[in-house]
Order: C-alpha cells, then structure tokens, then sequence
C-alpha cells in the first residue's frame, strides 16, 4: 500500500460549483490504494475526542456558546504527523479529525438540554439528579441515531447536490487538511497557546494567585455604578478572551449588548420601581427594595433572557420552514431508493453503509430506547410513556435531521435549540394527555429531548465531515462506520466532565456555570408541567420573546442578544474583550489584506489553544474539588498560594487587570508574528 502518496494542495476547479452534464467530480485521492484507517488515525482521533469533549462541554456550560473541534484537530492531525517518522497519509488525517469532531455535536446535544434536570433537582422540584450513565446513554443514543438518518442521504447531499451549498465549516477545514506543510507549524502554535492558557487560568481558578473575577471597586467606576443600583464586571478568564476572539468584535459586542441592557436598564428599572411594591412579587421571597443587584438580575431580568432564547429558537424554526420541507422530501426519496450496483463496482470513495444497514440500526435504536426509557429512568408502570417517547424521537429526528445537515451545509449554523425546544412542547403535553405529570414528566420529557437534540446535532455536523471526505477522497463507509466509536467516547467524556462541573461550586444555572441554552430547556418544561416551587413568571418570558421578534425585524441576532441578556456580565465582557483584540490584529498597523488574514488565522489559533488549555484546566480544577477533595473548598484552599487569600480584594484585582494585559499583548503580538 502506498502510505506517502503525495497530493496536490489544492480542490480542483469543480469542487464548489455545480457539474455539467456528464461531467464528473474526481476527489483528490481517487486511488484505491492509500493508507486510510489505521491504529494511528483512530487512535489519535479518539484521543483528540477525549479532550474536546470536556473542553466543549466546559465552554458550552459558561457560555452557552459551543466550540467547533473540526479544525483545531485537523491541524493537531496534522502536526502530530510531521513528529513522526511516517508521516500521515492526507487520508489518514481526514479520518483523525472526522473521529475527533464528534466530541463537539455530542456536547452540543447533552449540555444544551440535560443541565436542567440537575437545577430542578437542586431547587427540588424533581425528586434526583441524572446519573453519570444515564447522561452518557442519552448522549451515546442520540448520536447513532443522528449517524443513521444521514446514512440515506449521503448521496443526495455529496452527490446529486454537489456545487450547490458553500458548506462553510467544510471548506475550512478542507483547506486546513490540504495546508500540509503549512499546518505543522501552526500544530505548534496551537499547542504552545494551550499551554498558555492552561497555565493562565490555573492561576486563576486553582491556585488564586490573583482575582477572578475584576468588579473595578478599586478604581471610580465601579463604586459609582454600584450607588445607581448598577454593575460591571470581567472574568479573568483566558478561554473566555479566546472565545471572544473567534466570534469578533460585531457578534461579541451584540452579546455584550444584551448584557448593558440587562445590567445598566432593567436591574435599576425593576427595582427602582419594585422598591415601592410593599410585598414580594413571584419569583422573589422578599420585597424588591430588600434585594441585592445580583437578586433582581437573577429572580426577573434573567427570566426575560430566558424568553429571548425561546423566541430566537422559535424564529430560527420559522425561518427554516422552506428548508425543512425540501429536507423531509429528500429524506423520503433517500431512504425508498437503492444501488443496484454490485458492491465491486461502486468506486472506493462513494461506497457508503447501506440503507438496509440504517433500516436495522433504526430498529436497533428502538428497541434500545424503549428500553432505557423504560427500565432506566426510574419510573413505575414506563412502558407506554417509554414506547410514546421512543416513538417521537423517531419521528422528530426523521424528520429535522436532514434540516440540521441543509442548514450546516448553508450557514454553517445548526438551529438545533429551537428544535429542541419544539420537542420538549410535543413531549411534554403528550406525556401530560398519558397521566405522567410533576416530577417523573420533566424527566422524561427532558430525557427524550436530550436524546432529540444530540441526534440533530450529530446530523448536522456528519454532514459536514462527509462533505470533507468527498472532497479530498475519503471512504464514506469508513467515516460513517467509525462515528459510532467517536460517539461513545465523546459521550462518555461529556458526561464524566458534566457530573464534575455540576457537583463543584454551586452547581448549573448560576453565576459560575450558567449554562443558558439548558436554563431555557428547564423554563419550558416548568412551563409545561407547573412547579409550585418555581412557577414560570409568563409575563418575563413572554417580554423576552417580543424583544427577539423586535432584534429580528431590526436585522440584529436574537439569539446573540437574548444570551447577553442571560449571562452574567462579568461572563461576556472578556468576550467583547477578545473580540476587539480580534479587530486591533486585523485592522491596525496599515497592512495589506492578505498580511491582515494572515494575522487573523494565525489569531485564531491561539484563541484555540487558549480555549483548550484553559476549558481543560477548568475540568481539572472540578475534578480537584470533588473527586480529590471531595467537595470540601476548605481543604481544596490548601492550593491557594497564601492561606489568608491575600491575592483577593484591591491587590488581586491590581494583579489581575496586569495579568490581563499581559495575555492580551500576547494574543496581539503572536498574532502579527504572522507577517514576519
């Protein structure tokens, strides 16, 4: 076998647009005979899955924004390849990152939806949280199935649709594959900026070597604020700033937006209103005149965020009517239509699972759904809730699985929360109409949306790896066939790095791990079910869903806004932050065009890498405090540098804004080291 073939670095001329009569698309590997699937490219994969997985998860929770692995693991395959004596095939590279991007799809599905299960429990309107299991099963569950329903429709997306979607998130990654000699060096940088953002914030957050959080009480602006019934905040936090970066300046500083309206207009409004209300107003416990700045964000402000996030993904499910059409047909015509050809005659890079080889999966996942839903959520007399909730997972992800791959292969954006969201409406009433309400309802209902949402999201991103595939030259069975693995270790990691991030600090849905995509999820189902322990304030959420029907007429992104609205500020200024450190490296200094993308790709990355080393060193500073210290912050404060916390208050605050600088002269001045 050839294990060197060299290839050229670039798609030939028809790779983007549509074929002629006749004509015919040749990927740049056509060969048979080319190192493709091998201990190395698998098992690199599966570790590259690993890491991405509790790193994803890790930023979804603070930011309600997912990371797309697809690219910084490509160039790692790639980096990783020139370290050995054999260097790796361009095929071998395509399967290492195709088996590693599954850790961000099966993040995507879990931590946008399960993370509510465990605040209801915390505020103890379900009677437990999920076990570590029952996430991974969920998680494992949804992402066959997501797998399976794009099995029929590999062809009509690679094949009859080719040169017709620009698949945005493809491309990049393509090109990054292809980069080649290139992309060795910046395996580099991104490792070196992982390193540096793991170090960063393990000062932060487990040494506490200076603050982590910078109110500005040190200097005029934050006392003056503070008498205004105001906050402002930053979180000393590199990924964060990484994140920020990625984004830009325009999406970060439509999020950040969300967070001025939130902190400057509505906290000060409802209280200086509410302080002449005698009595406490639902959700609050007490008068609003005796609350503090973060009691009034947290029992009514955040509400309408909440709202917002619904109405974005309402809206998204409108928008997609069109597509989502198109979509069911295509994926009606695809599951009725066969290869007569015999298997021998079907060139290496186009054959594919069959879809007798999807039929049986499907069942397969039925009949295993049926039975978790029935034996593993702890709910007497299950079978027919567990058979109607099979049922609708089924059909849902039938359905909205090939508008999540139409909409990867657009926009590169996958608008799988407003899906989700539907589901939990379909669910929830359907279980009600079946007598299963309280409790044991929003944990099934919430169970099948996990499973519902992972699936999508699993589509959407397969649809893009296969694009890839086609591209270069990959085996499409061998992709397809290896995503299975990549899903369980993906979700095993995810749900090892979830049960840790919830049982250190004080849990999901707070400052510290807001997770906002899932507080949404949790607002429904409480919605749906009621809860006297925490009804749904209808009139909050409902202004949330106006102010996402008014930021769509005006052009302005719901989903972006509503998030900043949401999240606590000190959580979205270090994304504005890395957002305009993003335009000083593109937009200063009088360069050319082509010298400012250079800057920017190099920009992106060291965010990367920071959003790597510091998401990971977040996992590990949980895994500290509870499985080393059990819980116990005293005994976990033996890390601290200085026992009596002398790096807190208006030392730790100088401390960290020079902290703060440094790494952002660092992201600023390595990013330029690019025209050099």
């Amino acid at each position: 076998m050839q294990e060197n073939k060299p290839v050229g670095l670039e798609l030939p001329e028809n790779a983007r647009r549509p074929l002629q009569e006749g004509e015919e698309y040749i990927p740049i590997v056509p060969d048979e005979q080319v190192v493709e699937v091998t201990t190395r490219s698998v098992g690199l994969g599966l570790i590259l899955c690993a890491i991405f997985a509790m790193a994803a998860a890790y930023v979804a929770l603070k930011l309600g924004q997912g990371i797309e692995a697809a690219i910084p693991i490509a160039i790692l395959a790639i980096g990783f390849s020139q370290a050995m004596s054999r260097r790796s095939t361009v095929l071998e590279n395509v399967i290492t990152q195709s088996v590693g991007a599954n850790s961000s799809h099966v993040v995507s599905g879990a931590v946008f939806t399960i993370p509510a299960l465990y605040m209801l429990a915390r505020e103890g309107v379900i009677a437990h949280e999920p076990s570590v299991w029952q996430v991974i099963i969920v998680s494992f569950l949804g992402g066959c199935l997501g797998v399976l329903f794009l099995i029929p429709l590999r062809h009509h997306f690679m094949k009859e649709m080719h040169g017709h979607f620009p698949w945005p998130e493809g491309t990049a990654t393509t090109e990054i594959i292809l980069s080649g000699e290139r992309a060795g060096g910046q395996a580099k940088i991104l490792a070196v900026s992982a390193a540096v953002g793991a170090i960063y914030d393990g000062v932060v957050q487990t040494l506490h070597a200076m603050s982590e959080q910078i109110s500005f009480k040190s200097v005029w602006i934050g006392g003056f604020l503070e008498t205004q019934f105001m906050r402002i905040s930053l979180l000393n936090n590199a990924a964060i700033v990484g994140v920020g970066y990625i984004i830009g300046v325009r999406y970060a500083a439509i999020i950040c937006s969300g967070s001025f309206v939130s902190m400057f207009l509505l906290v000060p409004l409802v209280h200086a209103i509410g302080q002449y209300v005698p009595e406490p107003i639902a959700p609050g416990i007490v008068p609003i005149g005796q609350m503090t700045i973060e009691e009034v964000f947290r029992n009514y402000v955040r509400i309408i965020g909440v709202g917002g996030i619904a109405g974005a993904g309402i809206l998204g499910i409108l928008q997609s009517l069109p597509s989502m059409i198109r979509s069911i047909g295509a994926n009606l015509k695809g599951m009725r239509s066969k290869d007569t050809r015999q298997k021998v005659d079907i060139p290496r890079v186009d054959r594919s699972l069959s879809g007798s080889f999807a039929g049986v999966g499907v069942v397969i996942f039925m009949l295993s759904a049926l039975a978790f839903f029935t034996f593993g959520l702890g709910v007497e007399k299950a079978f027919g809730f567990a058979l109607v909730g099979t049922v609708l997972v089924t059909v849902i992800a039938f359905l909205f699985a090939p508008v999540s791959a139409r909409a990867i292969a657009i926009v590169g954006t996958n608008p799988v929360s407003g899906m989700t969201m539907l589901t939990l409406i379909i669910t929830g009433f359907a279980m009600r109409k079946m007598g299963l309400v309280g409790s044991e309802g929003m944990f099934v209902t919430m169970m099948v949306g996990g499973v519902v949402c992972t699936a999508l999201a699993a589509s959407g991103a397969l649809a893009s790896d296969l694009k890839v595939g086609h591209w270069i030259g990959a085996t499409p069975a061998k992709q397809l066939g290896l995503k299975f693995v990549g899903t369980l270790v993906a979700a095993v990691f995810c749900g090892l790095a979830m049960w840790l991030l919830s049982q250190s600090g004080e849990g999901f849905g707070t400052a510290s791990i807001p997770a906002p995509q899932a507080s949404a999820m949790k607002e429904i189902l409480v919605g749906i079910f009621g809860s006297e322990a925490q009804p749904l304030q209808w009139y909050a959420f409902a202004l949330g869903v106006i102010f996402a029907v008014v930021l769509r007429i005006i052009g302005v992104p719901a989903l972006a806004f509503a998030l900043g609205m949401y999240l606590p500020m000190q959580l979205n200024m270090p994304v504005l932050l890395g957002g305009i450190l993003s335009w000083l490296v593109k937009n200063t200094g009088g360069v050319s065009a082509a010298v400012a993308k250079l800057r920017h790709d190099r920009g992106i990355l060291i965010a990367s890498g920071l959003i790597a080393g510091g998401a990971l060193m977040g996992v590990f500073d949980a895994f500290l405090g509870v499985v080393v210290y059990g819980g116990d912050l005293e005994r976990k404060s033996a890390l601290y540098l200085l026992s009596d916390h002398a790096f807190e208050g208006v030392a730790g605050e100088a401390i960290a804004l020079v902290g703060l600088l440094g790494l952002c002269l660092f992201i600023v001045m390595w990013s330029k080291r690019a025209a050099r």
